[in-house]
């Protein structure tokens, strides 16, 4: 939540008086992204994304996969292990079957808010590899936004330049160096739960008067 609030700040001055939306990546993008919404009086929503770990290496992504289908993987992982179109496609099936269970969960019944012509911001707690990050950016937008703006706490400093290229702006708000990982600079990176992202996109939506 402090990590969001920061955030917030950086990100006030890049999106006065535009139409805003932040979409959030769960689950730990979500309690980043609340505070961003809450701070910038936006509308908040998910935007659902899974890393395609390697078998039996789960926690090492060969790329990942966005809401409507787009895939990103990661060539360099997928040439060194050998790892074969069959096995992507089915982790890849897998993955999908996530989503669309986490959508239904997540929403309960409420539609996914429109994107058009808007001011998306996409939040995560932090960017690692990017992997899931880049997904979500290239699913979003074939949703015809205005402008993408990519904002997380704390980022890899070289994977924060690669977002350059592909979002209209990146916003990270720590590069330290040297980076480790996302959790080493949070004092609390207790995983978010399923409850946890539901009361939030429930207070949201309650919340949110534009």
């Amino acid at each position: 939540m402090e990590a969001g609030r920061i955030l917030a700040e950086r990100l006030k001055p890049l999106v006065a008086n535009q139409n805003v939306i932040v979409l959030a990546l769960p689950r730990g993008g979500v309690p980043v992204g609340f505070e961003v919404a809450q701070a910038l009086h936006a509308d908040l929503d998910v935007f659902l994304v899974r890393k395609l770990g390697v078998p039996g290496h789960e926690e090492l992504a060969m790329g990942a996969i966005a809401s409507g289908g787009v895939r990103v993987l990661n060539h360099d992982v997928v040439e060194q292990l050998r790892i074969s179109p069959a096995v992507i496609e089915r982790v890849m099936e897998r993955e999908k079957l996530e989503i669309a269970r986490r959508e239904r969960l997540y929403r309960e019944g409420r539609h996914a808010l429109p994107v058009r012509n808007r001011t998306a911001i996409l939040v995560d707690d932090g960017l690692a590899t990017g992997a899931s990050m880049l997904a979500a950016s290239r699913a979003l937008r074939t949703q015809q936004p205005e402008r993408i703006l990519v904002a997380v706490p704390v980022a890899a400093s070289e994977v924060c330049e690669e977002f350059r290229e592909h979002a209209d702006q990146i916003v990270c708000a720590e590069t330290p160096e040297p980076f480790y990982a996302v959790g080493t600079w949070y004092q609390d990176f207790s995983q978010t739960t399923d409850d946890e992202v539901r009361d939030l996109l429930d207070r949201a939506a309650r919340e949110h008067v534009g």
